[in-house]
């Protein structure tokens, strides 16, 4: 057992910030804190949940996270935890049923890119043009190439539906994080598919316009993460059943916490008031 010396931080959690450097680097934000994770690889380390949650848009105290981090009537009531959030190619924005009109506007209707990206295997995905290269950080990924750009997220969503066809738009969260994933050459991915998925790309463009789905010629990036060693066998820690982790933490990868004990989801505790002790 952890002898505690020192409390780190305190405070309801965020998702982890993370900067592309080799190898990319992790912010625990807890409350007001902010810790720089790097630093403490190799060490002992406690996390404990006080067993109070606070929903991350209203405040209100919760007994259950809904759509990570919110409270039921905010679950129920915001545009950002709808289902085409999940389905973009749902969205009922032009329905006139959109949850929050305005947030749409802001969000949505702002141009997404297309992407190969390669976590666990070849995937398929979509996000703003402001979250790269973010969101392949959050996912894991050692590799990423944008391939398309479309107008809103409702387009990227019919065109990630036509390329869910050919490639697995989900990531083995296991095999990522074991870390034994094999490069792809995702240039010659993206002209396969591209090639493949011709006759179904002229037609959303006859649909949405010529210029509304363009093709992006970029170089695909590499990730590294900090990581001192990876697990043969991943079992994951749950807060829900048992509030403490202690272990040495052993790397970081995605929104995981990789710690000789086991892992640990952090985005999955979002809104969980948690204390990290050395």
């Amino acid at each position: 057992m952890l002898v505690v010396t020192e409390v780190l931080a305190h405070g309801c959690l965020s998702k982890m910030g993370v900067e592309p450097d080799s190898p990319a680097r992790y912010t625990l934000k807890a409350g007001e804190n902010r810790l720089p994770l790097n630093d403490y690889l190799g060490r002992t380390l406690r996390l404990e949940w006080s067993r109070a949650i606070a929903c991350t848009h209203c405040g209100r105290a919760t007994k259950k996270s809904f759509g990570q981090g919110h409270c039921y009537p905010c679950f129920k009531r915001l545009a950002q935890c709808d289902s085409c959030i999940m389905k973009p190619e749902l969205c009922h924005f032009f329905e006139g049923t959109c949850r929050e009109p305005e947030w749409g506007e802001r969000f949505c209707f702002q141009p997404h890119v297309v992407y190969l990206s390669n976590a666990s295997g070849l995937k398929v995905g979509i996000t703003r043009n402001t979250q790269m290269p973010t969101r392949w950080l959050d996912q894991g990924a050692i590799q990423a190439l944008p391939i398309l750009e479309v107008d809103s997220r409702q387009q990227s969503g019919f065109v990630e539906v036509l390329f869910k066809n050919e490639v697995s738009d989900r990531t083995n969260w296991r095999a990522m994080l074991k870390g034994q994933v094999e490069e792809l050459d995702l240039a010659a991915e993206r002209d396969r598919l591209l090639e493949r998925l011709s006759a179904g790309l002229g037609d959303l463009r006859e649909r949405f316009g010529a210029d509304a789905i363009r093709p992006l010629d970029g170089s695909p990036r590499r990730f590294d993460y900090p990581v001192l060693e990876y697990p043969t066998k991943v079992t994951s820690h749950n807060l829900d059943k048992n509030p403490r982790v202690e272990g040495t933490l052993m790397g970081i990868k995605g929104q995981y916490l990789i710690f000789d004990t086991g892992v640990i989801n952090l985005r999955k505790y979002t809104g969980y008031e948690m204390s990290l002790a050395a």
